[in-house]
């Protein structure tokens, strides 16, 4: 018995540094604080510290740059046991032809400190637009190749690779569907909008508080091998985009967008079993 409590205890006083403490990362680093883990938090904005100190995190300025990082990066990472990279690309959704590969260098920049802090696992907040749509619509598993059709999705790919390729440090990958939580829906975006394309693709989504489950669940592996997989993370309900906007619609009481009914929908279903399977995680709510 007296092991198994110092075992638990351990696992607790884990140091949890999360690079970028935004909409997925602020709440995550409270539930972390909540359930005993030590927690280091990062923003570019210097208003937002205080926001991080009095939620009892660790506050770190930090601005990651192509070829530079502007922050006490040494201090951020020092006897940190996970790093979760939680910055979004930030970019155009169409493929860029100009080869600037704005977020894949910051990785770059990021990797050199990873590697001399000596921090040993990594989880790495991916998306599921590594994917590209298609047509006829096909279920993606995580053996599924990557098929980007946006620059963010594009870069992605290679950010995800040159992390799990690195020797120094074992990165666990989590491509995330569309995020929803709080005040964030895509319906507010598409409401009243008219020839909205592909009506029949499914929709790929997950609820902020899923995002964290599973990232707690991957951080309670912190001793098992199986550290260095990629998940795919989306709720298990896939209706059709036309389906699923006019519902909510409704339900917010918004003006309901029309469809583009003449052309064939291209789309995907991503498959979230290894999430269930590997990992034991339950989806808690629906999209």
């Amino acid at each position: 018995m007296l092991k198994r409590v110092q075992h638990d205890r351990n696992k607790m006083n884990q140091k949890i540094s999360i690079l970028g403490c935004g909409w997925l990362g602020l709440p995550l680093a409270k539930s972390l604080l909540a359930k005993g883990y030590e927690v280091k938090g990062s923003t570019t904005s210097e208003s937002k510290l205080e926001v991080l100190k009095n939620s009892g995190i660790s506050p770190f300025q930090i601005q990651l740059e192509e070829h530079q990082i502007i922050g006490n990066m040494e201090d951020f990472l020092k006897e940190t046991d996970v790093l979760v990279i939680d910055i979004p690309p930030g970019l155009r959704k169409v493929i860029s032809t100009s080869n600037e590969m704005t977020f894949v260098n910051k990785v770059k920049t990021l990797i050199p400190f990873i590697e001399k802090s000596g921090v040993q696992k990594v989880i790495f907040v991916s998306s599921t637009s590594v994917y590209g749509d298609g047509f006829p619509i096909v279920e993606i598993t995580e053996e599924t190749k990557p098929n980007p059709d946006t620059e963010s999705g594009k870069q992605l790919v290679i950010a995800e690779t040159l992390l799990q390729s690195n020797p120094n440090f074992k990165t666990t990958v989590i491509r995330f569907g569309g995020l929803l939580g709080d005040d964030r829906h895509p319906i507010k975006f598409l409401a009243g909008r008219t020839n909205v394309e592909n009506p029949e693709a499914p929709v790929n989504m997950i609820q902020r508080e899923d995002c964290i489950g599973i990232i707690e669940k991957i951080l309670k592996q912190v001793q098992h091998d199986n550290w260095g997989e990629t998940f795919n993370a989306v709720a298990p309900q896939h209706p059709t985009r036309k389906a699923y906007y006019h519902k909510k619609a409704q339900i917010m009481n918004l003006p309901l967008p029309t469809f583009a009914e003449n052309s064939e929908s291209k789309g995907k279903i991503i498959s979230s079993e290894k999430v269930k399977t590997i990992l034991g995680y339950s989806f808690q709510k629906e999209i």
